[in-house]
């Protein structure tokens, strides 16, 4: 596991690759407790969104279980009139949810610069 130290710093790489960088956290799946974050805007509630996106995650495994799907989740998208919320699965306990700025980037270079510095959460 990541130390908070290494997380903030891998969160820092990411934010400055990704133009219009808002926030974003790694969570621990069962829990949805926020194991390490970064924003760049104080009204965003990451410890809220971290543990409201766990519910979601957890709600979509569900439903793979239930349609007997043989795959993975590997992530998951929300596009906002305003922003692009990803949610990157790092192991089976982890996640990372991103947030940015529509206008200022673009789904690409979102999912480029997660796979990149992905190995960073590796617990």
């Amino acid at each position: 596991m990541p130390s908070e130290k290494q997380i903030v710093d891998a969160f820092e790489k990411i934010a400055a690759d990704i133009p219009g960088y808002m926030a974003a956290s790694l969570v621990d799946l069962e829990s949805g407790m926020t194991l390490g974050l970064k924003s760049v805007r104080p009204d965003f509630d990451l410890a809220a969104a971290s543990a409201y996106n766990s519910e979601m995650v957890k709600q979509k495994l569900k439903i793979m279980k239930a349609l007997n799907l043989k795959t993975h989740l590997e992530d998951m998208l929300l596009t906002l009139g305003d922003q692009i919320h990803v949610i990157k699965l790092i192991g089976q306990t982890t996640f990372i949810y991103l947030a940015v700025d529509r206008s200022q980037c673009n789904l690409a270079i979102v999912r480029n610069v997660l796979a990149k510095n992905a190995t960073a959460f590796s617990v």
